[in-house]
């Protein structure tokens, strides 16, 4: 593990090294943010102008929704767009043959080879956003690390469907846009999940699970959610970490190199 966690700051020093050449990019990649996250905020307002609630959250408590999810978008641009994308690309210019070479595991290779300091803006503002909505409705301190522990199920529960479809490109070498399918499908989370109707709901629950990322967390944070949502989260995320694993494991077999 010790020489994993030296491996990853090797990375990463090298990564933010390459990223702050181009230092200009995190003006634009703040006013991007900043852009996506008014869109997100005036989509909200035009629901609640007329006082109109989503099933029960105040104007107060859907604000917390869209700061943990503008926090997830700004995660997975940071740690997981710069890292999963690249499987694709890897797999059709022959390069995994390099990293199945390399003396680890070629998943954590993968996946922690790069970091990309444009989706920190988003982190920022989300967590910016959930403070500030956090303060006026009298949110502790106890609340917000609670919180952390479905938010951490929810990072995992993204990495883990991301890289199941990275790991599609074995067979299929331009999928390029899935991701961007799967992060549109992800977008659901911006509201809480009882703002959709009950098929919606169930969609966003039990197939594609929307709500395990923002609504569940939101709701531990405002001391309303119940340990069965939260354990439920917990179970789901280290299964599909682990099938996530056992299916790279299986793709691998079928990959046949640059060379073959």
């Amino acid at each position: 593990m010790y020489r994993y966690v030296n491996i990853v700051q090797l990375f990463w020093r090298t990564a933010i090294a390459a990223e702050l050449e181009y230092r200009l990019n995190f003006v634009f990649a703040a006013l991007s943010s900043l852009g996506g996250l008014a869109g997100s905020l005036f989509s909200l307002f035009l629901f609640y102008q007329k006082g109109y609630n989503f099933r029960g959250w105040t104007w107060q408590e859907a604000l917390i929704v869209v700061g943990i999810f503008t926090f997830l978008e700004g995660f997975s641009s940071t740690f997981l767009a710069s890292n999963l994308n690249r499987i694709v690309k890897h797999v059709q210019d022959g390069t995994l043959d390099f990293v199945l070479l390399k003396p680890i595991s070629s998943q954590f290779w993968l996946s922690f080879h790069s970091f990309s300091l444009w989706g920190l803006p988003d982190m920022l503002f989300g967590l910016a956003i959930v403070l500030y909505a956090g303060s006026l409705l009298g949110v502790g301190v106890g609340a917000y690390l609670l919180s952390a522990i479905p938010i951490l199920f929810g990072v995992t529960i993204i990495y883990s469907l991301w890289f199941i479809l990275g790991a599609t490109s074995i067979w299929f070498t331009k999928i390029y846009n899935i991701t961007e399918v799967l992060r549109g499908l992800l977008a659901a989370g911006r509201f809480p999940i009882g703002a959709y109707p009950a098929t919606y709901r169930f969609f966003f629950t039990f197939v594609i699970p929307v709500a395990f990322l923002t609504t569940v967390p939101a709701q531990t944070l405002l001391g309303r959610g119940e340990l069965v949502w939260i354990a439920a989260g917990g179970c789901l995320a280290v299964v599909l970490l682990v099938v996530s694993n056992y299916f790279w494991r299986f793709a691998l077999r079928f990959y046949t190199s640059a060379s073959s």
